[in-house]
């Protein structure tokens, strides 16, 4: 058995101030999150919407939930009235919609444009012509629910830590490019989410001041859910 109070400790005394720590729960128990939570883990992240439904009921208001997997328009709506952050926004008709579903239910609520920087065709996000593209036409200042806080992305899933460097380095770039030409005043656009379990030192190396990590906290997955 894991012991993830103790894991959440050392975590905490590694990463810098300035880096926030997101508990990836998906498919972990509601007692394994609140072993975290006891443990003074009050942000966590799940990648599909039913499991994040089926947990976030059962746990503190004060918990912080992330959205960090792909998002599909019609699942926002259930999503809206208490998510914490979107980090995984990858189209302009997805924005919209948390915009819309924020003003439903009375909210502003944070996200982050999610970029596509690994070699796998798999992952979803902007290219930075398609970010500054949307954000040339003005949506940004026609939705007033929506609090853009940063960038995120995903590695390629490999061992060549290289690879990996260069990707952060350029979604570091990217964020440095975005903040000086469109947020530069903007005092909330300052969070880069990148690096997960086994990748996450070389993140904050590069300037990450969010990571994403499951397997170091809660140890190997041990159960699947579909459903999205």
């Amino acid at each position: 058995m894991n012991n993830i109070t103790e894991n959440i400790r050392i975590l905490k005394e590694e990463l810098p101030d300035k880096v926030k720590l997101v508990a990836v729960s998906k498919t972990k128990t509601v007692e394994d999150i609140m072993l975290a939570y006891n443990a003074g883990q009050r942000v966590f992240g799940e990648n599909r919407v039913q499991e994040l439904m089926s947990k976030y009921e059962h746990v503190p208001g004060d918990v912080q939930w992330h959205m960090i997997g792909h998002l599909q328009r019609n699942k926002v709506k259930y999503l809206a009235g208490f998510i914490h952050m979107i980090e995984s926004v990858d189209s302009n008709n997805l924005l919209r919609t948390i915009n819309k579903e924020a003003r439903k239910s009375g909210r502003i609520i944070d996200c982050l444009l999610q970029f596509h920087i690994a070699s796998e065709e798999t992952k979803y996000g902007f290219s930075i012509k398609e970010a500054e593209g949307l954000i040339e036409t003005g949506i940004l200042d026609e939705l007033d629910n929506v609090n853009i806080r940063g960038v995120m992305g995903m590695a390629t899933f490999t061992d060549d830590m290289d690879k990996v460097r260069s990707e952060f380095v350029y979604l570091k770039s990217v964020f440095d490019k975005l903040k000086q030409t469109w947020f530069l005043n903007n005092d909330h656009f300052t969070e880069i989410s990148m690096g997960m379990s086994g990748d996450y030192k070389i993140a904050v190396d590069e300037g990450s001041t969010m990571v994403r990590l499951g397997t170091l906290i809660f140890g190997e997955r041990y159960c699947k859910i579909d459903n999205n």
